[in-house]
């Protein structure tokens, strides 16, 4: 996959960097395996907006992807590569030799016509899905599990990967993509690979209105709003949240960069080392 530029013919054109779209094979979803999607806007079963800058956006159709990979020892293979507009990854066609069809992400290097397969006797390629304790520790893995049989839940975005680095007993070490190591349990399933469309954090929109079509609207500063609807609101000018006298917090009360994960967490005993935190910019 690759980024395309285009000349600057127009405002929107000057910046914007587009996927090529090279990695796709099949334009047209399998409809068997599309259910209608209905869009909240946000909002709960009250009325109430519980995720901002949601609303609007292309109509859309839900792709029922195999996240659990739980047909053992059956061999599919791959009839083609498609976009899915509810995910960053590419997803991939497989068709079982009893004509079942199904979705599964598309890892990088997997092709039209190759075989994939499930199981602990599965190979060592892209696309297939083995248990942790059959696959070789240094292996980039994706769609990994936590609970064994709930189905892959971590490193399902584009261009993601977990490393799989030593065993200790019945778990299994992995370095997650935000450099967490954390215990998993050896009976939890993973699929070899690294998911596709790695180019994708690096695409330049170009325009508002692309922005819009996904279903993303504007984000206003606190700063310029009212006492009442924010925090930071109100001031006579360019002031820190209402003439300097508070600290600049969430709409929630949350102080900037405050950590929100419960400190006594049951979890806590499988996480062995916590993710790097990044360097602040100065």
């Amino acid at each position: 996959m690759a980024l395309k530029t285009f000349r600057p013919l127009t405002p929107s054109n000057r910046y914007k960097e587009l996927p090529d779209f090279a990695e796709i094979t099949k334009s047209k979803p399998e409809k068997s395996l599309c259910r209608p999607m209905k869009k909240s806007g946000g909002r709960n079963n009250q009325g109430r907006i519980t995720c901002r800058h949601r609303g609007g956006g292309h109509k859309r159709k839900y792709r029922i992807i195999d996240f659990k990979r739980n047909r053992v020892g059956d061999e599919a293979k791959v009839i083609g590569i498609e976009y899915d507009p509810n995910r960053s990854a590419r997803i991939a066609l497989i068709e079982y030799a009893d004509g079942q069809k199904s979705y599964i992400l598309a890892p990088r290097g997997l092709n039209d016509g190759d075989k994939v397969s499930s199981g602990p006797k599965a190979p060592i390629k892209p696309g297939c899905c083995l248990p942790l304790a059959k696959i070789p520790t240094g292996t980039a893995i994706h769609n990994v599990e936590l609970i064994p049989g709930r189905g892959g839940q971590i490193a399902r975005s584009a261009g993601q990967s977990c490393m799989l680095s030593n065993r200790e007993g019945e778990y299994a070490l992995v370095k997650l993509p935000s450099g967490e190591i954390r215990k998993i349990n050896c009976k939890c399933v993973a699929t070899v690979g690294i998911v596709g469309n790695h180019e994708h954090s690096n695409q330049v929109s170009g325009k508002a209105g692309r922005t819009r079509w996904r279903g993303i609207r504007p984000t206003v500063r606190g700063m310029c709003m009212n006492p009442v609807d924010h925090p930071n609101g109100g001031g006579e000018g360019k002031s820190k949240s209402g003439g300097g006298r508070q600290h600049l917090t969430s709409p929630w009360g949350h102080t900037k960069g405050q950590r929100t994960r419960k400190k006594y967490k049951p979890s806590n005993k499988f996480i062995i080392e916590r993710r790097k935190n990044k360097k602040r910019r100065r």
